[in-house]
Protein backbone atom coordinates (compact mmCIF):
# COMPACT_ATOMS: atom_id res chain seq x y z
CA UNK A 1 0.00 0.00 0.00
CA UNK A 2 1.29 3.45 -0.86
CA UNK A 3 1.92 5.79 2.07
CA UNK A 4 -0.07 8.64 0.54
CA UNK A 5 -3.31 6.65 0.34
CA UNK A 6 -5.99 6.71 2.99
CA UNK A 7 -8.10 3.56 2.63
CA UNK A 8 -10.31 3.61 5.74
CA UNK A 9 -11.84 5.86 8.35
CA UNK A 10 -12.25 3.45 11.24
CA UNK A 11 -14.38 0.62 9.86
CA UNK A 12 -15.53 2.64 6.82
CA UNK A 13 -13.85 1.89 3.49
CA UNK A 14 -13.09 5.03 1.50
CA UNK A 15 -13.55 5.24 -2.28
CA UNK A 16 -10.50 5.68 -4.50
CA UNK A 17 -11.38 9.30 -5.34
CA UNK A 18 -10.78 10.23 -1.70
CA UNK A 19 -7.06 10.11 -2.46
CA UNK A 20 -7.29 12.26 -5.58
CA UNK A 21 -6.39 15.86 -4.59
CA UNK A 22 -8.62 17.67 -7.16
CA UNK A 23 -11.74 16.21 -5.56
CA UNK A 24 -11.03 18.35 -2.48
CA UNK A 25 -11.37 21.51 -4.61
CA UNK A 26 -14.61 22.59 -6.28
CA UNK A 27 -14.18 21.85 -9.97
CA UNK A 28 -14.97 24.57 -12.53
CA UNK A 29 -15.69 22.29 -15.52
CA UNK A 30 -19.38 21.38 -15.49
CA UNK A 31 -19.07 17.66 -16.26
CA UNK A 32 -16.33 17.19 -13.67
CA UNK A 33 -18.22 19.31 -11.16
CA UNK A 34 -21.37 17.21 -11.60
CA UNK A 35 -19.42 13.98 -11.11
CA UNK A 36 -17.65 15.46 -8.07
CA UNK A 37 -20.99 16.52 -6.58
CA UNK A 38 -22.51 13.08 -7.14
CA UNK A 39 -19.64 11.13 -5.56
CA UNK A 40 -19.39 13.45 -2.57
CA UNK A 41 -23.15 13.24 -1.92
CA UNK A 42 -22.99 9.43 -2.04
CA UNK A 43 -19.92 9.40 0.20
CA UNK A 44 -21.51 11.68 2.81
CA UNK A 45 -24.72 9.61 2.92
CA UNK A 46 -22.87 6.27 3.04
CA UNK A 47 -20.48 7.44 5.75
CA UNK A 48 -23.21 8.99 7.89
CA UNK A 49 -25.34 5.87 7.60
CA UNK A 50 -22.47 3.53 8.49
CA UNK A 51 -21.43 5.67 11.46
CA UNK A 52 -25.00 6.60 12.50
CA UNK A 53 -24.30 10.31 12.10
CA UNK A 54 -27.30 12.59 11.77
CA UNK A 55 -25.79 16.06 12.17
CA UNK A 56 -22.77 17.58 10.49
CA UNK A 57 -21.51 20.85 11.91
CA UNK A 58 -19.34 22.94 9.62
CA UNK A 59 -17.78 24.55 12.68
CA UNK A 60 -16.33 21.23 13.85
CA UNK A 61 -13.91 18.81 12.24
CA UNK A 62 -15.64 16.12 10.24
CA UNK A 63 -13.43 13.18 9.22
CA UNK A 64 -14.65 13.01 5.62
CA UNK A 65 -13.79 16.59 4.88
CA UNK A 66 -10.04 16.20 5.13
CA UNK A 67 -7.45 13.71 4.01
CA UNK A 68 -4.20 14.11 5.95
CA UNK A 69 -2.46 11.49 3.77
CA UNK A 70 -2.60 13.87 0.77
CA UNK A 71 -2.74 17.04 2.88
CA UNK A 72 -6.09 18.14 1.47
CA UNK A 73 -9.24 19.52 3.07
CA UNK A 74 -12.49 20.80 1.68
CA UNK A 75 -13.05 24.53 1.87
CA UNK A 76 -16.09 25.77 3.75
CA UNK A 77 -17.56 26.70 0.36
CA UNK A 78 -17.13 23.12 -0.89
CA UNK A 79 -18.59 21.60 2.28
CA UNK A 80 -21.59 23.89 2.04
CA UNK A 81 -21.99 23.16 -1.68
CA UNK A 82 -22.05 19.38 -1.16
CA UNK A 83 -24.43 19.61 1.80
CA UNK A 84 -26.66 22.09 -0.06
CA UNK A 85 -26.88 19.62 -2.94
CA UNK A 86 -28.13 17.01 -0.46
CA UNK A 87 -30.65 19.54 0.87
CA UNK A 88 -31.90 20.18 -2.66
CA UNK A 89 -32.51 16.43 -3.09
CA UNK A 90 -34.35 16.15 0.24
CA UNK A 91 -31.51 14.11 1.76
CA UNK A 92 -30.51 16.79 4.26
CA UNK A 93 -31.84 19.94 5.91
CA UNK A 94 -30.06 23.02 7.15
CA UNK A 95 -30.74 23.43 10.85
CA UNK A 96 -29.91 27.13 10.95
CA UNK A 97 -29.91 30.19 8.71
CA UNK A 98 -26.13 30.44 8.63
CA UNK A 99 -25.77 26.93 7.23
CA UNK A 100 -23.47 25.78 10.00
CA UNK A 101 -25.40 22.64 11.03
CA UNK A 102 -26.96 20.15 8.66
CA UNK A 103 -29.30 17.26 9.45
CA UNK A 104 -28.36 14.32 7.23
CA UNK A 105 -31.27 12.15 6.12
CA UNK A 106 -29.54 9.00 4.93
CA UNK A 107 -33.11 7.74 4.88
CA UNK A 108 -35.77 10.24 3.86
CA UNK A 109 -38.54 10.81 6.44
CA UNK A 110 -40.97 8.74 4.34
CA UNK A 111 -38.38 5.94 4.19
CA UNK A 112 -37.96 6.08 7.99
CA UNK A 113 -41.74 5.87 8.36
CA UNK A 114 -41.80 2.79 6.10
CA UNK A 115 -38.89 1.25 8.02
CA UNK A 116 -40.67 1.82 11.35
CA UNK A 117 -43.90 0.35 9.98
CA UNK A 118 -42.05 -2.77 8.75
CA UNK A 119 -40.36 -3.08 12.16
CA UNK A 120 -43.76 -2.89 13.88
CA UNK A 121 -45.23 -5.50 11.52
CA UNK A 122 -42.35 -7.87 12.31
CA UNK A 123 -42.83 -7.35 16.06
CA UNK A 124 -46.62 -7.66 16.27
CA UNK A 125 -49.54 -5.71 14.92
CA UNK A 126 -50.05 -3.78 18.18
CA UNK A 127 -46.85 -2.19 19.40
CA UNK A 128 -46.67 0.48 22.12
CA UNK A 129 -43.41 2.21 22.93
CA UNK A 130 -41.79 5.46 23.93
CA UNK A 131 -39.41 7.48 21.80
CA UNK A 132 -36.54 6.52 24.09
CA UNK A 133 -37.42 2.80 23.92
CA UNK A 134 -37.36 2.96 20.14
CA UNK A 135 -33.99 4.73 20.17
CA UNK A 136 -32.29 2.51 22.75
CA UNK A 137 -34.53 -0.45 23.56
CA UNK A 138 -33.68 -4.12 23.39
CA UNK A 139 -36.03 -4.68 20.44
CA UNK A 140 -34.33 -2.07 18.27
CA UNK A 141 -30.73 -2.64 19.36
CA UNK A 142 -29.67 -4.43 16.15
CA UNK A 143 -31.72 -2.25 13.80
CA UNK A 144 -31.20 1.11 12.15
CA UNK A 145 -33.60 2.56 14.72
CA UNK A 146 -30.91 2.21 17.40
CA UNK A 147 -29.75 5.72 18.23
CA UNK A 148 -31.99 7.39 15.67
CA UNK A 149 -32.13 11.16 15.97
CA UNK A 150 -35.24 11.93 18.07
CA UNK A 151 -36.38 14.68 15.72
CA UNK A 152 -36.15 12.37 12.72
CA UNK A 153 -38.00 9.64 14.61
CA UNK A 154 -40.81 11.98 15.67
CA UNK A 155 -41.22 13.34 12.15
CA UNK A 156 -41.51 9.79 10.79
CA UNK A 157 -44.00 8.89 13.52
CA UNK A 158 -46.04 12.06 12.79
CA UNK A 159 -46.18 10.95 9.16
CA UNK A 160 -47.46 7.55 10.30
CA UNK A 161 -49.95 9.31 12.57
CA UNK A 162 -51.29 11.28 9.59
CA UNK A 163 -51.80 7.97 7.78
CA UNK A 164 -53.63 6.43 10.75
CA UNK A 165 -50.80 3.97 11.50
CA UNK A 166 -49.69 5.51 14.81
CA UNK A 167 -50.99 7.60 17.70
CA UNK A 168 -48.67 9.77 19.79
CA UNK A 169 -49.44 10.28 23.47
CA UNK A 170 -47.80 13.31 25.05
CA UNK A 171 -45.34 12.70 27.87
CA UNK A 172 -43.40 14.98 30.19
CA UNK A 173 -40.62 15.22 27.60
CA UNK A 174 -39.99 14.16 24.02
CA UNK A 175 -38.18 11.01 25.20
CA UNK A 176 -41.16 9.67 27.11
CA UNK A 177 -43.85 10.41 24.55
CA UNK A 178 -45.83 7.23 24.01
CA UNK A 179 -46.46 5.87 20.57
CA UNK A 180 -49.05 3.25 19.75
CA UNK A 181 -48.65 1.69 16.34
CA UNK A 182 -51.32 -0.25 14.50
CA UNK A 183 -50.93 -2.00 11.22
Amino acid sequence: MENNKLKRLGDFELPDFFNYPPFFTLQPVRATSEMQMRVWKELILDYCRSQRIYIISLDQDFPLFCNPAIERSLSREAKEAFLSALVTEGRAEWMDRDHTRCLILWRRIQDWADYILNFVKENGSEFVSTVEEIRSGVETRETELAGIDPGVLLRAVKLLEQKGKAVVFKGNSTDDEGIKFSV
